[in-house]
């Protein structure tokens, strides 16, 4: 469900439904929309109430709103350096009720420039790409969205300082990525989850959910896969669309 568009700063914001209508999410009706990846980062946090979550770069607050509907009692953090996004992020927070700070910084400059202090989760959706000559350059309003200007590894060090001891980290990044946030975040994390999530039964996975523990020491756990559609069925999955209408989560 959409609502009619309106105006901010001269961008066209549209409200658009999440989670069966239990979040009311406002965002630029051009450029980067919130969609899949940020309904199972949501879905992947399975926080307990008076618990802190950080999330590196919340942008319009998409995710952050579908934990609050979905995790009461839980305080959120969103680090966003666009000063346009913050923005809408909070009017998202008002909008909703939810209990969220939202810090105007760059995750390139470090946790540490932030001056809190470390959470109980660190979650985020990194840009995708971190090699300009890998894509085409993409429009102006995805860039951000969509470009890692400093690399992942400036992503995925803000998430291990972000997070205390024996806290919980986790990231949906492209499955052809598994393997370099294995070897960032086992820097200083382990106890890892991996979960593909696959565009049907028989195609390879093409965005993963990764789970680390900071210190943690188990074996890497493989999960089962999440398959998001069925040719000869529904858009989505029983499964999907579970998650996307927030009646199922994805645990660890």
């Amino acid at each position: 469900m959409t609502a009619a568009p309106s105006q901010s700063d001269g961008v066209e914001i549209v409200e658009n439904a999440l989670l069966g209508g239990r979040v009311r999410l406002r965002q630029p009706a051009k450029g980067y929309r919130a969609g899949m990846d940020a309904a199972l980062l949501a879905a992947a946090v399975e926080t307990a109430p008076g618990q802190r979550v950080l999330e590196a770069g919340c942008g319009a607050g998409a995710v952050l709103m579908q934990i609050a509907a979905r995790r009461p009692g839980v305080s959120l953090t969103g680090v966003e350096r666009d000063p346009a996004m913050a923005a809408l992020a909070r009017e998202n927070a008002a909008l909703n009720g939810a209990k969220a700070t939202i810090v105007e910084g760059d995750v390139a400059a470090g946790f540490r420039a932030m001056g809190l202090e470390p959470f109980d989760w660190a979650v985020s959706n990194p840009p995708f790409f971190d090699n300009p000559g890998a894509l085409r350059v993409p429009a102006p309003g995805k860039r951000a969205a969509w470009m890692a200007d400093d690399g992942l590894k400036a992503w995925t060090d803000f998430l291990l300082k972000g997070v205390r001891e024996g806290g919980r980290i986790v990231v949906i990044h492209r499955a052809d990525r598994l393997a370099n946030l294995l070897a960032l975040l086992g820097e200083k994390a382990g106890s890892f989850a991996v979960r593909g999530v696959h565009p049907y039964t028989d195609e390879p996975a093409k965005r993963v959910l990764v789970s680390a523990i900071k210190t943690g020491k188990a074996p890497l756990r493989l999960l089962p896969p999440l398959v998001l559609h069925d040719r000869s069925g529904p858009k989505h999955t029983a499964e999907a669309e579970a998650i996307l209408r927030g009646e199922a989560a994805l645990g660890w």
